[in-house]
């Protein structure tokens, strides 16, 4: 799936990964590939994300919004 994390100063990460891991205010959740549609708020915490290639990146961020659909994965982050 195609993903993007920006912040409002930077992009952080594009690219395709097989697995998000993300904060959010009600837990911590997971992305795959197909997943149905979301929309969801952010809570400091921890982005974690393997890429296709299986290399394991993480990005610590202080809230944020991620949107999903169709495998394309936008996240934006503070």
């Amino acid at each position: 799936m195609k993903i993007k994390i920006t912040k409002p100063d930077a992009s952080l990460y594009e690219g395709e990964a097989k697995l998000v891991q993300l904060p959010g205010t009600g837990g911590l959740f997971e992305v795959l590939n197909n997943h149905a549609p979301i929309i969801s708020s952010l809570k400091q915490g921890t982005v974690r994300l393997i890429d296709n290639e299986g290399s394991e990146h993480t990005f610590d961020i202080r809230g944020g919004v991620v949107k999903s659909q169709q495998n394309d994965l936008m996240i934006l982050v503070q």
